[in-house]
């Protein structure tokens, strides 16, 4: 009997309080409502931030004074690096020998002459802007994350005490109740949508599937402590259209979800994600294919051909590079979605990496692994951009179109313009690539 007492002891105190937060949270989520409290928390955190920062600041003036140089906080400034790269092509283009015939060439054959190769070699060495896009960014302040890029929880004791805090907070508090959160919004999601799925096709139906399936979403999205800014709503995607966003994190889709509803497009797979699939496709149409056809570009082009044929149908949603990338850059979008036709509706998504860091690197962690990382950040702080809608203009072939819309999300984003393809963290460059330098570089020495 004592034994019982002391196990509902602990329940109560350990919790119950929890509970009773995450009901706090729930009833506003359900509503699309926010209490102010998240913002709340995000101050407190920039504050601490700050008093950490300064710290470490201390600590590394008193090291420079002692004859030591202590560890520098990051600052990169690739644009910075970028330009100066650009001047440096730039001065080569006017000091290269303007060679007129081949014969020339072999006579005025200098050592210099393959100066170029081994300055392009070097900076991919030491500033590689491509490998550096599927890795965590460096921060410019210690977010108090032992994860980061910088370890600074020993500089001094205060700095110690304050990340055991943290450290107890997050895994202590944040976590159970954002595991909460997490198990109430996918049952919630699972019992609506089979009820749903009993209703008859109406518009009554698919107002109530709009309704549901905000609401699973935001509550999901609590369970990352999500604070979502949304710019230009005027611009969200409508029906008939297809809806395209640079791609940092699989939590892109809640994010987005929170405040819209969007047609998934994905391969059928088994288990858990299973599941979920047969229970959204109970409520919306959704295009999930089969393996066979994922290989077949024809067949799953047709499918969406049919699906945005269809207004009364939810836009869908794609991510276009094809793979994540650190939310620094944006990589090549992949032009099948751009031959379908329709509109296509840009959207820009930036995240505040101080608060914690959204990007999935799916080859050092596996996707358990990463939502663990997500429940115990601090929080996930990101900005959505609605761009205006964009058509593919007459004589535009669709790399084209999807260049030009690839060049307006970075521009909103702040994120770089690059024209690499994503897939290069799991493949080697491509003979066209190698060829296209090449012949940028049989340009510089005009050979006839």
């Amino acid at each position: 009997m004592a034994d019982a007492v002391v196990v509902l002891t602990v329940i109560g105190v350990f919790f119950l309080p929890v509970l009773g937060f995450a009901l706090l949270i729930l009833v506003p989520a359900a509503i699309g409502v926010s209490l102010g409290i998240r913002k709340l928390y995000l101050k407190v955190l920039l504050r601490v931030f700050e008093f950490a920062t300064n710290r470490i600041q201390q600590h590394d003036s008193r090291q420079d004074l002692n004859g030591n140089r202590g560890e520098q906080l990051p600052d990169n400034n690739a644009a910075a690096q970028k330009n100066s790269v650009a001047l440096l092509q730039e001065e080569e283009k006017t000091t290269l020998k303007k060679v007129r015939s081949f014969g020339t060439l072999r006579r005025e054959f200098e050592l210099s002459d393959c100066y170029h190769f081994c300055r392009q070699g070097i900076e991919a060495i030491a500033d590689d802007n491509v490998t550096k896009c599927f890795s965590a960014a460096e921060l410019p302040s210690w977010n108090l994350l032992t994860r980061t890029n910088t370890h600074y929880e020993f500089v001094s004791v205060r700095l110690t005490i304050l990340w055991v805090i943290g450290f107890l907070f997050r895994y202590c508090c944040l976590l159970p109740m954002r595991f909460i959160l997490t198990v109430v919004s996918v049952n919630c999601f699972l019992m609506t949508t089979a009820a749903i799925g009993l209703m008859p096709n109406s518009r009554y139906k698919r107002h109530v599937s709009k309704y549901v399936s905000l609401m699973c979403y935001r509550i999901l999205a609590r369970a990352f402590s999500a604070v979502v800014t949304y710019h230009n709503k005027e611009n969200r995607a409508k029906g008939g259209g297809i809806c395209v966003a640079n791609h940092t994190s699989p939590i892109d889709v809640i994010i987005l979800a929170c405040d819209a509803c969007y047609a998934m497009v994905g391969q059928v797979h088994g288990g858990f994600t299973g599941m979920i699939q047969r229970a959204m496709s109970r409520s919306e149409a959704h295009i999930w294919f089969q393996r066979s056809e994922a290989k077949d570009r024809h067949a799953v082009s047709n499918r969406l051909k049919e699906h945005v044929s269809d207004p009364e149908k939810l836009p869908i949603l794609i991510f276009p590079e094809g793979t994540c990338i650190n939310n620094t850059s944006v990589m090549m979008f992949k032009k099948g979605s751009f031959e379908v036709g329709g509109t296509i509706y840009p959207v820009a998504i930036k995240y505040d990496a101080r608060f914690g860091d959204a990007f999935w690197n799916s080859s050092k962690y596996n996707m358990i692994q990463y939502l663990l990382l997500m429940m115990t950040s601090w929080a996930i702080v990101c900005d959505v951009w609605y761009l205006p809608p964009m058509h593919r203009k007459e004589g535009e072939i669709a790399v084209e179109f999807a260049n030009r819309v690839k060049h307006e999300i970075a521009q909103k984003g702040g994120l770089v313009d690059l024209l690499w393809d994503g897939q290069l963290k799991r493949m080697t460059v491509k003979e066209d690539y190698k060829k296209e330098q090449q012949k940028e570089y049989s340009k510089l020495l005009k050979v006839e």
